[in-house]
Formats: structure tokens, C-alpha cells, sequence
């Protein structure tokens, strides 16, 4: 099934590389205006450069933790009159023990992952009110399972996990908001220029999961896609995993 978002306005955070690449192109391929709020200069840049053929997009250098580059992005946005997507796509992890994971560290993952959807989902809602908008949250499964040393990462996501449907129970009928909670997807063809590799992924890595390989951008984004259309209109407080059946898996060793 194919989506038309013509006409359209939306705004994605991390919209420069990875998964919110990925979620960027779908969009504009869809017909939709576009907004990127990234911090990371080099990516933003280069998204905007390499799609700008696709259809409108802007790219403002946004930090989402800071409450007035927030406002700033929302005074761009608003010249347009309203909004019809905000996709909370930013992400931060620290990958440290816990014995070495300094409060700063803690705090800025938070910052990114946790805060920043907050804050633009408070900036963005009168302008998604109008529209009868929606807003889709990019959590992880790491929001109900865990590697080791990633304790910012995970309290991060299960909150995200829980806005969601604290914020679909405020913002409804007028605002949806969903999230999307995704496992192992590899990210390196949608890197920047400059971090961009070939995938180093075996057999056995799409052997893990039941649905045969590892996750991609792409299959994020299409989901994206669905929740942003009126087919998904009564579909809204849901965390909506997409991990290729890993978090479905049962894992035994057997003794020697």
C-alpha cells in the first residue's frame, strides 16, 4: 500500500541520518513537506542537499534539549500555519558501566531521548490541533529489554514509551500519538558521508531473527508512513514494535 501525504507539513527530529533518514526520504517521497531539526551539522546538510529534488524540505540545526532552539524550529514551522506530523526521532545512547557513567552523561542522554520529545510535543501541539495532526515517537525494544552498561539508553526509551500513551489520552481525538519501538535495525548505509561503511552483518546475525534478517531504516520509516495517514486514524496511544520477531523469541542453552 502506498501513502499520499501531498500537501502535508511535517517535522522530524534526527532527520539527518539513520533511521530519521530513512523516515525523511519516505516522507517527501509521500508528497510531504519536510522539516529536519538535527544537531549534527554535516548530516543535516547532506540530507538536505541529496533530497532536495524529492520535494520541500528545510533543515534547521536544532538541539531539542534546548527549550529555546525548540521555540525557534517552532516559529519556522508556524509560517506554514499548522502541522500534520511530528516524528520524536533523536537519539542518544552512552554505552558505559554504571559504576563509570558520570551524571552528565545520564543526564544528557535524558536530555535527548526523553526531554526533547516533551518539549517539542508541547511546541508543536497548537499547530497539530489545527490540522488534526499526529505524533509518532521513535522509542526502542530496549524500553523492555537490555544489553548490558546501557541503563540511559533503556530508562530513556521506556519513558518515551510511557509519554506516548500519557500524551494520547491528553491530546485525543485531536492529536494522535503513537510510538514505534524498534529492535536491531543497521543504520550504516544512512549515516553521513563522512561515518558511512558497508554493513558488517553475518548470517548468523539474520539467522537470530524470525522473520530471516536484520532490520532496516526503510522498515521503520513505512510504518511511519501508515500511522501518519488517515488509515491509521483510529489507532493512537500504541507502542507498535518492529524487531522482526526477536523480542518473541525464547532463548534456552542446554547444560553439557
Amino acid at each position: 500500500m502506498t501513502f499520499d501525504l501531498t500537501d502535508k507539513i511535517a517535522v522530524v527530529t534526527g532527520g539527518g541520518q539513520g533511521i530519521g533518514r530513512a523516515i525523511t526520504e519516505a516522507l517527501l517521497n509521500a508528497g510531504a513537506r519536510v522539516w529536519i531539526a538535527d544537531c549534527d551539522a554535516e548530516a543535516g546538510a547532506e540530507t538536505y542537499a541529496e533530497f532536495a529534488h524529492l520535494g520541500p524540505i528545510e533543515f534547521l540545526l536544532t538541539d531539542i534539549s534546548e527549550e529555546q532552539a525548540v521555540e525557534r524550529l517552532r516559529q519556522q514551522v508556524a509560517v506554514g500555519g499548522g502541522l500534520d506530523l511530528l516524528v520524536n526521532n533523536a537519539g542518544l545512547m552512552v554505552r558505559k558501566p554504571i559504576e563509570e557513567l558520570s551524571l552528565k552523561e545520564w543526564q544528557r542522554v535524558l536530555d535527548i531521548n526523553l526531554t526533547g520529545p516533551f518539549l517539542c510535543s508541547r511546541a508543536f501541539v497548537p499547530l497539530l490541533r489545527t490540522r488534526r495532526g499526529s505524533i509518532v515517537n521513535i522509542a526502542s525494544t530496549r524500553a523492555v529489554m537490555s544489553e548490558p552498561h546501557t541503563e540511559s539508553y533503556s530508562a530513556s526509551k521506556g519513558g518515551l514509551v510511557a509519554l506516548t500513551h500519557a500524551l494520547a489520552l491528553s491530546l485525543g481525538p485531536e492529536v494522535r500519538v503513537n510510538c514505534i519501538s524498534p529492535g536491531w535495525v543497521d543504520v550504516t548505509p544512512w549515516a553521513s558521508r563522512s561515518r558511512r561503511s558497508p554493513a558488517q552483518l553475518s548470517e548468523q546475525d539474520h539467522a537470530q531473527h524470525p522473520s530471516g534478517r536484520v532490520g532496516r531504516p526503510e522498515d521503520i520509516a513505512s510504518m511511519v508512513l501508515y500511522l501518519a495517514s488517515d488509515e491509521a486514524g483510529f489507532i493512537t496511544g500504541e507502542n507498535i514494535v518492529i524487531d522482526g520477531g526477536m523480542t518473541r523469541k525464547m532463548i534456552y542453552f542446554e547444560g553439557e
